[in-house]
């Protein structure tokens, strides 16, 4: 009988510390999943001082009420633009020029001229233009309203 009893107690103590042993693993897991450091937004790095957002974009964007609009944007390093949108099947063209203002923490650029008062979102070789609330145009033609540098 005592030959039966030590393998018993033995198996009896072994479940318990792996029981034990569990519980504290998880706890230990969870204190390890649980964020403490706090999320910091990248403010040095933007568009305006990490791109080379100055060039020239060209695109057609759609139009309501003809094929498109060839639209050509020129940004220049003295922070001055350069806008031409010529309305496709019409004898329509609109110019302007002016200064860049930035926005958003210098990831979008506001072109602000004599006709013209329009954003774009600057990316990497790309300029997108935003509705009039300054958000990104949504929808299946989205990728129509991108400038691309040439």
């Amino acid at each position: 009988m005592n030959k039966l009893f030590f393998p018993a107690i033995l198996s009896v103590c072994l479940m318990y510390a792996s029981c034990t042993s569990n519980t504290n693993n998880q706890t230990t897991i969870d204190e390890a999943s649980t964020p403490t450091d706090e999320v910091l937004l990248d403010t040095s790095h933007t568009s305006q001082n990490s791109l080379d957002w100055n060039g020239t974009y060209k695109g057609v964007i759609p139009c309501a009420d003809c094929p498109g609009i060839a639209t050509t944007v020129v940004l220049n390093a003295d922070e001055t633009f350069t806008y031409t949108a010529e309305y496709q099947d019409r004898n329509t063209k609109v110019e302007d020029t002016g200064e860049i203002m930035w926005h958003d923490h210098g990831s979008t650029v506001h072109l602000h001229g004599k006709e013209l008062d329009t954003k774009y979102k600057v990316g990497e070789n790309r300029l997108i233009q935003l509705d009039q609330e300054g958000k990104e145009i949504d929808g299946p033609n989205k990728d129509l309203y991108n400038l691309i540098k040439q």
